[in-house]
């Protein structure tokens, strides 16, 4: 994501002024339109939304209800409510990639807008659809029993010494988890080869088929203990443990450290990836009455300030210039170039072979 700061250093003083000023009339305008529209819902998967429209309706004078609604859900809501010509969540946020870009934008029920501002400051993969935050999810382990992490390479997780010790969200239920399998196959399966190679000393064989798919066999299959994220993260990093599991969370789960006194840490120098981002998507479903509403409030979400209850969560902001806070929790913000970054452009094929992940899942798991 480094290479959106190119030509940010190029604008002159009086550039930064002259977009700023078109940003604060494009805001002026919008608002002024929104005066005159109903109330909306915006939906997303982290309840840190009911505080950001709060924050949104008394910064505007406006009304938007924020609505916690996990991924599948979210589609289910925009798919009736345009069916049924009633639509009351005017924006969606971090709901199924997949489905949005392949499936939603494509038949008109949602629509991608950037701040015509932040065009420039934005990584081209980041602008259509419109990434609001990327979610970190990464290999984590428990400090207060390890002095560093207990692994290196995922091929290690398939391992006897693994076995029935490794943590993870179901991907038959959180479908972002098969379609990371689909993205490291189709993207990264060199990787997952020669980090196969590095951990057994011997090169992979291509008659076994692509080299992720039989990690992702030998992985089901290795006793995965299987959970919700709350789970997950207890299983990890819960304190006092004598043989705590390792495992895969959003660092999300990373203000457990301060809620809870969780153990959790990152675990840093994996081959091929310590984890992956995860797209968060913000689109606007066209037939909301409230559009002007919907826009200021992407427009919001897309600052520091109106993103802020999910960026101290390790959610990161797609404009560079707003970055991660100093003191969340999880410090990934050392660590981005170890993340898998996600491909948008796959999000056909994901979606096309997310039931045969899931089906290879289902399979092989023991």
């Amino acid at each position: 994501m480094r290479h959106a700061m190119k030509g940010l250093g190029r604008l002159t003083l009086l550039g930064l002024l002259a977009t700023t000023a078109a940003q604060a009339q494009t805001d002026a305008e919008l608002l002024e339109a929104a005066k005159a529209e109903p109330p909306m819902t915006a939906y997303a998967v982290t309840g840190k939304i009911v505080d950001t429209a709060e924050a949104f309706s008394a910064k505007y004078g406006l009304s938007v209800t924020g609505k916690k609604v996990n991924e599948a859900g979210q589609i289910e809501l925009l798919i009736r409510e345009a069916q049924a010509g009633n639509v009351v969540g005017g924006v969606s946020l971090a709901a199924d990639a997949a489905t949005i870009a392949s499936e939603l934008m494509d038949q008109g029920i949602v629509e991608s807008w950037v701040p015509p501002d932040l065009a420039e400051h934005l990584p081209g993969t980041a602008r259509n659809p419109l990434v609001v935050v990327s979610d970190p999810t990464v290999w984590a382990y428990n400090s207060e029993v390890y002095d560093a992490c207990p692994v290196n390479n995922v091929w290690q997780l398939v391992d006897p010494e693994w076995n029935a010790r490794v943590a993870m969200m179901d991907p038959l239920e959180k479908p972002a988890y098969a379609d990371w399998f689909n993205q490291l196959e189709e993207g990264h399966d060199a990787e997952m080869a020669a980090a196969y190679q590095t951990h057994y000393g011997k090169p992979f064989d291509p008659a076994q088929g692509s080299a992720t798919e039989a990690w992702v066999k030998a992985f089901a299959g290795n006793g995965v203990l299987i959970s919700d994220s709350t789970g997950v993260a207890d299983a990890i990093g819960a304190p006092g443990q004598t043989a705590p599991f390792f495992g895969m969370i959003s660092v999300a789960k990373f203000r457990d450290n301060t809620d809870k006194g969780s153990k959790l840490a990152v675990c840093t120098g994996v081959a091929p990836f310590s984890g992956w981002l995860y797209p968060g998507l913000g689109v606007i479903a066209k037939g909301t009455a409230s559009p002007n509403t919907a826009k200021l409030f992407i427009s919001y979400l897309m600052t520091a300030e109106g993103i802020a209850p999910q960026s101290v969560d390790g959610k990161l902001p797609s404009d560079p210039r707003v970055g991660l806070p100093v003191d969340e929790a999880s410090g990934i913000a050392a660590n981005l170039d170890q993340l898998m970054i996600w491909n948008n452009a796959g999000s056909q094929s994901d979606l096309d072979r997310r039931q045969d992940w899931q089906d290879i899942w289902r399979m092989s798991l023991r």
